[in-house]
């Protein structure tokens, strides 16, 4: 068996004892360990694969090499990236300040684990940051996008947002920060949230929304999000945020004239058949569609 046919076995964790054997014999096989240590908070849904781990195991080589090289210590870029990841659609870097980031694609999503062992389900188009040496210190992450945490108990947890801050103890809640859009749903336990000097409690069950500059607090049943089960539900939603989860989970570009978006939205769509989701989300409003390309949908009155 070749070394690459070994490392993919490694990287799936189906060695026999005596590849296992063969392959901890290799004289890269301690880099190899280091790489995954540094890489372990990211979770892909797919099997990795070996192009993507030599891509990165090059990288990270060519770091450690220039880390060694203080001539090189004021340039800019080695400065400040030290790895960087394109692998199943996600993005996944750290830095020289143990900065990480993980951040999704349309259609993408993936789950990340952080340093004290909560959980964090990325929906997609999103991006999380966090540091890895402030960690003990500070569980602190930013959140542009969407995301489902799931927070060991420890110190105060927060996401921090651009649109407001979700502070917790240990919990499950799910924070979404899009355009003119903000909402916390907690699951279980307790959230606190401050948005633009609001500042409010949730409780298992409550939603806090803030939706261009207004306020809305209701409750839910649901035990997680939905996005995370593969569906995306709205009650009495602008459509223009239908219309853009959809481009999001899908990865297509949507273009309508003489629509009023801001029409009030209430149903859903799956996010496994494209023919369905704009049935979903079309019939209801009276709109009717046609798919131009592979990635460019066009939405219009239906006049029938």
């Amino acid at each position: 068996m070749n070394q690459d046919d070994l490392l993919k076995k490694w990287l799936n964790n189906t060695l026999s004892e005596a590849e296992e054997t063969a392959f901890k014999q290799q004289s890269d096989y301690t880099i190899n360990l280091d790489i995954l240590e540094s890489a372990r908070y990211f979770k892909a849904s797919d099997v990795s694969s070996v192009d993507d781990f030599n891509t990165f195991k090059q990288q990270y080589l060519e770091r450690k090499s220039v880390a060694g090289n203080k001539r090189l210590w004021w340039s800019p870029i080695i400065k400040i990236a030290a790895v960087f990841v394109v692998a199943l659609g996600i993005y996944f870097s750290f830095f020289y300040n143990n900065l990480v980031q993980v951040q999704t694609l349309a259609s993408q999503k993936t789950t990340i684990e952080l340093p004290d062992h909560s959980s964090v389900a990325l929906n997609a188009l999103s991006k999380l940051e966090f540091s890895k040496r402030k960690w003990k210190d500070q569980r602190l992450v930013n959140l542009d996008g969407e995301a489902f945490f799931s927070v060991s108990k420890g110190k105060t947890f927060s996401v921090l947002t651009t649109d407001g801050r979700v502070t917790v103890i240990g919990t499950k809640f799910n924070v979404k920060q899009r355009e003119n859009y903000f909402e916390v749903t907690c699951f279980e336990g307790v959230v606190e949230v401050i948005s633009n000097k609001i500042k409010r409690q949730l409780l298992s069950g409550e939603t806090f929304k803030v939706l261009n500059g207004k306020l809305v607090q209701e409750k839910t049943t649901l035990q997680v999000p939905t996005w995370t089960e593969g569906k995306s539900v709205f009650d009495a939603a602008p459509y223009e945020e239908v219309i853009a989860e959809l481009e999001r989970q899908y990865n297509i570009d949507i273009e309508y004239q003489n629509l009023n978006t801001n029409r009030l939205f209430t149903g859903g769509f799956t996010h496994n058949n494209l023919e369905n989701a704009l049935i979903s989300i079309t019939k209801p409003m009276n709109l009717t569609y046609s798919i131009n390309s592979s990635n460019l949908v066009i939405l219009y009155e239906d006049n029938k």
